[in-house]
């Protein structure tokens, strides 16, 4: 119940479009988020097949794509979720902002970990691709469309295909 009560305050205090907290339950996020709840219990206890199904019935009521085996921290913020879809091993700290037709994807097709890490304080912009068994180090901003295949080092912005690091004060 603590966790509802935190995407509430969340979302409401996020999202300016939102008008009052019976809104919030509409809200891909937060149903996207309920489910990985669920859906994470479920695979931590080897319950893969039951994790899965519920998962996909998410997928195809919010548009994103959340794997049971992620690991999400507090706070995660997904903005417009349509497309978002997030790895088996990623691995998403507190206080996360995701846009629209984000992808936090693997390289490998193997075992291991292959997701990226997503440390405190990131926002990531509509249609970036993170790949890789990478770590987004702490209060990076990822610009919309940037392709990162290469770790980011704490407080940096970074943008482009791939994606590079740029001046802060260049970049609006």
């Amino acid at each position: 119940m603590h966790f509802i009560k935190e995407q509430i305050n969340l979302i409401k205090r996020k999202d300016p479009a939102i008008k009052s907290t019976w809104e919030v339950f509409l809200y891909p996020s937060f149903i996207a988020q309920v489910y990985h709840k669920i859906t994470n219990f479920f695979y931590r206890h080897h319950h893969y097949f039951l994790a899965r199904l519920l998962s996909e019935k998410a997928k195809r009521k919010t548009g994103i794509e959340i794997h049971p085996g992620a690991t999400i921290g507090k706070n995660l913020f997904i903005d417009h979720g349509s497309g978002v879809v997030i790895g088996e091993t990623t691995i998403i700290k507190d206080n996360v902002t995701i846009y629209h037709g984000v992808t936090l994807g693997g390289v490998k097709n193997t075992q291991e970990k292959r997701h990226p890490t997503i440390e405190e304080n990131v926002i990531i912009g509509a249609h970036a691709q993170i790949l890789g068994n990478i770590t987004i180090g702490k209060n990076v901003k990822v610009g919309a469309g940037a392709v990162v295949l290469e770790n980011v080092g704490e407080n940096k912005t970074v943008v482009g295909i791939p994606a590079k690091e740029v001046n802060k004060k260049t970049f609006v």
